[in-house]
């Protein structure tokens, strides 16, 4: 995620970063520059359409079709943006339960060191687990698994947050059997537990979730028929003055529905995705703190 001051406008404007929507279309946008001169030559130099006749048709046609495309433009926006909130919402509640979890584990069982430490690890290393597993990575080089388990019984594991999470269902009714903590803190413990899978089953279903194909498809399709016919259009009206317009145009209304594709899944490693590597980290700083 890129860290920015919203109210630093100029150097907003002046800033370009590898996400910038410019370097992404800059060479649709030259295409889409050489068509539209093209039609403005050949309407100048050959066909010589008289510009009063197509006032009318830029002002009431693409009025309407504007309006439509903007209605459909914030309605994908708002979708992605709901989803990129939503997977936020997710992680800050994954922070506030390992806390909550780290302090409860370490009140009940200050007497036993070596079955804390263990627990703690296994706090620790979820939220690494779940953000490798939303990235479909198989990764544990940010985490000391391999000291708990066997590193080739992990590697067999396809969901391996549910597999920290089983384990620490079984230590925890396992110290219960032992007498190291009763019914009532097994309860307790259990449901701090649960918010585990319950936030990992919420992030999968964003994340396996896209927006409908029909849906996506037929916006990108209106975009293009609408660009595509904006030089046929005001070329007999602007000349080359439309040029410049055509591509600002096909800028802002592709620029959008790109912001909306990179952020609809906010779990990945795109520019504008949540900062997963950062909130694990925090995640674990939090543990360290809440044990000492």
């Amino acid at each position: 995620m890129i860290a920015y001051n919203p109210k630093e406008w100029f150097s907003l404007i002046l800033r370009f970063h590898k996400a910038d929507t410019v370097r992404k279309l800059s060479s649709i946008m030259a295409i889409l520059g050489l068509m539209t001169a093209f039609v403005v030559v050949a309407d100048i130099y050959v066909l010589h359409l008289d510009s009063q006749s197509q006032v009318a048709k830029v002002s009431v046609m693409y009025s309407l079709l504007g309006f439509v495309i903007s209605l459909l433009l914030v309605f994908r926006t708002n979708t992605a943006y709901e989803r990129w909130w939503e997977g936020r919402k997710l992680w800050g509640g994954l922070v506030n339960c390992s806390r909550n979890l780290a302090l409860k584990v370490n009140a009940i069982l200050h007497d036993h060191p070596e079955d804390k430490a263990y627990l703690k690890s296994l706090i620790i290393h979820f939220p690494f687990a779940l953000k490798n597993h939303l990235r479909n990575v198989s990764s544990m080089n940010e985490s000391e698994l391999a000291e708990l388990f066997n590193i080739t019984e992990l590697r067999d594991k396809k969901h391996l947050p549910l597999h920290i999470s089983q384990e620490f269902y079984q230590k925890i009714i396992d110290l219960n059997r032992a007498g190291k903590i009763n019914g009532e803190q097994l309860l307790i413990l259990n449901m701090e537990v649960q918010q585990w899978m319950e936030i990992c089953g919420a992030c999968e279903r964003i994340k396996n979730t896209p927006i409908p194909f029909s849906y996506s498809a037929f916006l990108k399709k209106f975009i293009f028929i609408y660009v595509i016919t904006l030089p046929f259009t005001y070329a007999p009206v602007l000349g080359f003055y439309s040029i410049p317009i055509v591509i600002f145009i096909f800028y802002v209304l592709a620029s959008l529905e790109l912001i909306a594709e990179e952020i609809e899944n906010p779990f990945g490693t795109d520019a504008n995705d949540l900062p997963l590597d950062e909130m694990s980290k925090t995640i674990r700083n939090s543990v360290e703190l809440a044990f000492k």
